[in-house]
């Protein structure tokens, strides 16, 4: 009786629904139907918190309480039919609610901050551009925007945070191009692909391919003749095994069949200082940390790994240009959601960052990393995610390449 009260009153009493279904988890347990503490607790997720979320008006946090009610029928096939039939009805029940009153509340999207999740180091490039982005996207949003930097080695807790919370819009994940690398070299906490909804490529730019001065090198080709020549006898770091630009460098070597040794470093100050020192004699480095330094002379630029040349050294050949047509790698970044995200929100979203990144000064100011606007549609991030996923997996598995 109580469940069909429930179902037939109007979303503006959803209040109301919820605490029917509240009083009748209640007759369930004390009828023995419901017999398992963990299934009490998991009804209780998704009739007991929705009501409170919804009076503190919080209605977005429905949608996490959708999951518990996905992994409550794990539970439920030591019951009784007639207590499996009374759970279902309840949690049916609360289900349509949770979902109306969402649809009610996604028309004013958003209605308040909107964070974005980053998972490297405040500073570097991924915060600058979730900052850059952060401004303009709330100026469209008509909300503040927050960056929020959960750092780690892998850059993985900063994604299974983000991933994890609410699919209500707000809470965003800044990806990085390590985020296709990471699932051939860590177990991960989720899926990099089921457990997203894609909002936008970002930006685009390249890696830059650098010697230390002293290295008998003139051009790539010149380099790839001398590894060649002495095999083994050169080195090249990176910011760690598993890294992006570990795996940028081991697909160079494979591409171009020669052995240089990898020195995996801490980060990629260390990396610059020792090539810089010549302690290393190759650097594959992203334009914001090389560049300086090849610009002062302490480092050597021999190509970078896009198809187009770097507007900020516009006489370095891209490698493919330097004779190695099918090497191309592109650094990245990308804004996601968690999976579940509305379309209406989705889209809300998108419309908004691509109007962002045409703004005029987002180039002049992505520029200092060397990187450019990209935008788009989500299929369009989507299809770059799978493809990534892929080709960086065959190469861990073809070259043995594991994380720390």
């Amino acid at each position: 009786m109580v469940i069909h009260q429930a179902v037939g009153l109007p979303v503006s009493r959803s209040i109301e629904a919820l605490e029917y279904l509240q009083s009748y988890v209640e007759e369930m347990k004390s009828s023995g139907f419901i017999s398992q503490a963990l299934l009490r607790h998991r009804i209780d997720g998704a009739v007991v918190a929705p009501a409170a979320w919804l009076r503190e008006g919080d209605p977005g946090r429905f949608s996490s309480s959708l999951h518990q009610l996905q992994e409550t029928e794990l539970f439920m096939s030591k019951m009784s039919r007639s207590g499996r039939r009374s759970v279902t009805a309840c949690l049916l029940a609360a289900a349509c609610l949770c979902l109306s009153t969402m649809s009610h509340a996604q028309s004013d999207y958003p209605s308040k901050p909107v964070k974005i999740m980053v998972a490297f180091a405040r500073g570097g490039g991924s915060d600058f551009i979730a900052r850059l982005l952060a401004v303009k996207l709330g100026e469209k949003l008509g909300q503040p925007v927050i960056v929020e930097a959960w750092a780690d080695v892998s850059g993985n807790l900063g994604a299974e945070l983000a991933l994890k919370a609410p699919p209500d819009g707000y809470t965003l994940f800044l990806a990085a191009a390590s985020y296709t690398v990471n699932p051939s070299i860590y177990r991960l906490s989720f899926d990099p692909l089921k457990d997203i909804t894609p909002i936008a490529q970002l930006t685009r730019g390249p890696f830059i391919v650098a010697i230390n001065p002293k290295v008998p090198a003139n051009n790539l080709k010149e380099l790839v003749d001398l590894a060649k020549r002495q095999p083994g006898k050169l080195t090249y770091g990176s910011a760690g095994n598993g890294s992006i630009v570990h795996m940028v460098s081991e697909y160079f070597l494979d591409t171009t069949g020669i052995d240089i040794v990898h020195a995996p470093y801490r980060g990629t100050s260390p990396t610059l200082t020792d090539a810089i020192a010549g302690h290393i004699q190759v650097v594959f480095g992203t334009v914001a940390s090389t560049l300086p330094f090849v610009k002062s002379g302490q480092l050597k630029a021999l190509a970078v790994t896009t198809s187009k040349r770097l507007l900020a050294l516009p006489d370095i050949p891209t490698v493919m240009e330097a004779g190695f047509p099918s090497y191309q790698v592109t650094n990245w970044h990308g804004l996601v959601a968690p999976k579940g995200l509305p379309k209406d929100i989705q889209a809300r979203l998108g419309k908004a960052v691509n109007e962002a990144l045409t703004m005029p000064e987002m180039d002049s100011c992505m520029a200092q990393d060397g990187l450019t606007a990209v935008g788009g549609r989500p299929e369009e991030f989507d299809a770059l995610l799978r493809r990534e996923i892929r080709q960086w997996g065959a190469l861990a598995k073809k070259r043995g390449i594991k994380a720390e």
